[in-house]
């Protein structure tokens, strides 16, 4: 059964449907975004701890607010970038991911 191993897996992955990558997908939104809520913040649970805004979320019929919250940076010097709304000419508005920046 063990010598069977190695073939049968091969068999299973070469069988397995390809997964589309979602990065650099957009979704366009033709309604701009609504103005940021402005949260109050809670006391940091440490030192270390980043503010990550909240912002509107597309849900697919509505923007959705989603709270800001405290992160943990995933380095000592990471600086986080927020997300934002990008607007345009011809699709509409698009969300940018935030990001850690090194």
């Amino acid at each position: 059964m063990r010598t069977h191993l190695p073939l049968l897996a091969f068999a299973l992955l070469s069988l397995a449907p390809a997964v589309p990558a979602a990065a650099g997908t957009r979704v366009y939104v033709r309604i701009g975004p609504p103005a940021p809520i402005v949260e109050t913040r809670v006391v940091a649970p440490g030192p270390r701890y980043v503010w990550v805004d909240g912002y509107h979320r597309w849900n697919g019929h509505a923007y959705v607010w989603m709270p800001g919250r405290w992160a943990l940076p995933p380095a000592h010097y990471a600086a986080w970038v927020p997300g934002h709304w990008t607007h345009h000419a011809h699709h509409g508005w698009y969300w940018v991911d935030g990001h850690w920046r090194h």
